[in-house]
C-alpha cells in the first residue's frame, strides 16, 4: 500500500515538475491515481523558488525583482507546463469559430496572439500582485500555499468535466477516483491555513471560483477538458488566489 502511494506521489512530480525523481517501475499507477499528490507536487515545485524570492529580498533587489525571481524559477521547475496550458486555452478560444477548429488550434505547436497577450498580461499580473505584498513572511506561505491550493481543484474538474478529445492528457488523466480528489482538495486547503484560518478559507473560495468559471467556458467552447484547460486552470486558479491574497492582507 505504502509503495504504491509512494509510486503516485512521484508520478505527480513527473508529470506537473522537471524535478527527477527516477524512473517508476511497474506496475505504473494510471495518471488518474497520481492526481491526490498534485497539491504536493506544487509544494515541492515552489519550495526552492520561495528560496529564490528569499535570497533575492534580502539581498535588497526589491519586490519587483524578487517576484520575479519567484515566478522565473517555479516556471522553470515545472517547464511552463501550465502557462502552454494558458496560451493555448487563449488561441483555442480566441481563434477558433467551432469546436473542431478550436480543438485543433489548442493542438498546435505554435503560439498566435492571444497566447501571447495572455502570457504577458498573465505574467505581468502576477508580478504586480506579489510585489504587492512585499513581505517576504507573507510572500513564502502564500506561494506555498497557493501552489497546492491551486492544483487542488484540478482532480475534480478532471473527474466531472467530460474529455474534450478521445485522446491526449485530459482523456487518459480523467479517471480519477473520488478518494483522489477529496484528498487533493484536503492538502489544497490545509495548504492555505498557514496564512491564517478566515484568510485561508476565504483564498481557496477564490481558487474554487477561479476553476469553476473556467470550467464552464470550457464546457460551453469545447464541450469538456483538456490538457490545456486543466493547465490554464491551474494558472488563473493561482492568479485569483494572489489577488484574494493581495485584497485580505496587502
Amino acid at each position: 500500500m505504502l509503495r504504491a502511494r509512494l509510486a503516485e506521489a512521484r508520478l505527480a512530480i513527473l508529470l506537473l515538475t522537471r524535478i527527477p525523481v527516477g524512473y517508476l517501475r511497474d506496475p505504473i499507477p494510471a495518471t488518474g491515481a497520481s492526481a491526490w499528490a498534485w497539491p504536493l507536487a506544487g509544494l515541492i515545485a515552489m519550495l526552492p523558488a520561495s528560496l529564490v524570492y528569499w535570497g533575492l529580498h534580502a539581498a535588497g533587489f526589491g519586490p519587483t525583482v524578487a517576484a520575479l525571481g519567484l515566478i522565473c524559477a517555479a516556471t522553470l521547475l515545472t517547464g511552463a507546463m501550465h502557462e502552454d496550458g494558458l496560451a493555448d486555452m487563449a488561441d483555442g478560444f480566441g481563434g477558433g469559430q467551432t469546436r473542431a477548429r478550436k480543438l485543433e488550434i489548442m493542438r498546435d505547436s505554435r503560439i498566435g496572439s492571444y497566447g501571447v497577450m495572455a502570457l504577458i498580461l498573465s505574467m505581468a499580473l502576477h508580478v504586480t500582485l506579489i510585489a504587492r505584498l512585499d513581505n517576504p513572511a507573507l510572500v513564502v506561505p502564500a506561494a506555498l500555499g497557493l501552489s497546492m491550493a491551486s492544483r487542488a481543484m484540478l482532480p475534480f474538474w478532471l473527474a466531472r468535466m467530460p474529455a474534450a478529445r478521445a485522446d491526449g492528457l485530459g482523456h487518459g488523466a480523467a479517471q480519477v477516483p473520488a478518494t483522489c480528489v477529496y484528498v487533493a482538495v484536503a492538502l489544497g486547503l490545509f495548504g492555505v491555513l498557514p496564512l491564517g484560518f478566515g484568510v485561508g478559507a476565504v483564498i481557496f473560495a477564490g481558487v474554487v471560483v477561479a476553476t469553476a468559471l473556467v470550467a464552464a467556458l470550457a464546457l460551453r467552447q469545447i464541450g469538456g477538458q483538456t490538457g490545456d484547460v486543466i493547465g490554464a486552470m491551474q494558472k488563473l486558479a493561482e492568479l485569483s488566489g494572489w489577488g484574494v491574497a493581495v485584497y485580505l492582507v496587502g
